[in-house]
């Protein structure tokens, strides 16, 4: 008996043992100074490179506790790049979204998902987005968007730490092909693991890694659901910011895929900087405590809509 007992609890504890409950700017760090490596030449769709940061994902993933939903990490899909203008031949790649799954606990609430989303994809060598499309060099992309994946990492593990907590279930999305036109979640949007229906909120995070001295963080989407701005504009001075709410202005990334479907989104960043789609954007730069403030505010905001006893609503933006 007490054999099955010890069995019982080690395999109960087997999907946290690894995951750590806190959020650490040790980890976050570790997290850009590898997306952003000179070895990961700007993580470009197609490459071996962006084949080893694939894996390196889904190995967090299992590190962290975190499932597969129904069997794989992987969402594979092919992704038109872009090329320069005047150039006919346009290439496609294998890529893939890379995505984990922590169920919630309510028995009825678990059946509907928040989805937490970053693009792990930069520019490669630069091309066509690039801000210096004649230079021919590694964009690292440390803050775009090494930034909001190792954010979406340690975020994730703090929830699967917690996941004990949780009423609603969670999908942790890595997107991939972000910069060639939100491709990753266009697809995920068109070909849904879930019901969209039963999707209550995407909650992405793009540029998170370079916050300011005034500690802003920028944020669109928060009137898409309902009380969705109160909450975002309650949760700064407990964490130690000063959030900038915007009710709608959902911006650019891949978000807007889910906005798109009448989904409630909220997109993060902390703002633009003159090395943006350049070789520039360097890991050096990244300010890792303000991230760290960025992944303790998101974690509290989606914790308060996962638990959240009523309906998420969506909310349209009402033209005039």
């Amino acid at each position: 008996m007490r054999r099955i007992i010890l069995l019982a609890l080690c395999s109960a504890m087997s999907a946290t043992a690894f995951a750590q409950s806190d959020i650490t700017e040790k980890e976050i760090k570790s997290h850009i100074w590898f997306l952003a490596s000179p070895k990961m030449k700007g993580r470009f769709p197609g490459t071996s490179e962006n084949e080893k940061v694939v894996s390196y994902l889904v190995k967090q993933f299992k590190k962290s506790g975190i499932q597969a939903y129904k069997g794989s990490y992987l969402q594979e899909f092919r992704a038109k790049i872009r090329v320069k203008k005047g150039v006919t031949d346009t290439p496609y790649v294998q890529t893939q979204n890379v995505i984990g799954y922590i169920e919630g606990n309510d028995p009825k609430l678990k059946e509907e998902f928040i989805v937490l989303g970053a693009h792990y994809d930069h520019l490669g060598m630069g091309g066509a987005s690039s801000k210096k499309p004649d230079t021919t060099g590694i964009h690292y992309g440390a803050d775009d968007n090494a930034s909001g994946t190792a954010a979406l990492l340690e975020i994730a593990e703090q929830l699967a730490a917690n996941r004990k907590d949780l009423k609603r279930s969670i999908l942790i999305i890595a997107f991939g092909a972000e910069e060639q036109g939100l491709l990753g979640s266009k697809y995920f949007t068109e070909h849904p693991l879930v019901p969209l229906s039963q999707v209550k909120l995407m909650i992405n995070m793009d540029m998170v890694g370079r916050m300011n001295s005034e500690k802003h963080l920028y944020m669109g989407g928060a009137a898409t659901f309902d009380g969705g701005m109160e909450l975002m504009k309650s949760l700064g001075p407990e964490i130690g910011i000063n959030p900038i709410v915007n009710a709608y202005d959902v911006g650019g990334s891949d978000h807007v895929s889910f906005y798109k479907k009448n989904i409630p989104v909220l997109g993060f960043h902390t703002g633009g900087h003159p090395q943006y789609h350049t070789p520039e954007d360097d890991r050096k730069l990244i300010n890792i405590a303000g991230e760290k403030l960025v992944c303790d505010y998101i974690y509290k905001a989606l914790v308060s809509v996962a638990n959240r006893s009523g309906a998420i609503l969506f909310v349209p933006e009402k033209k005039d």
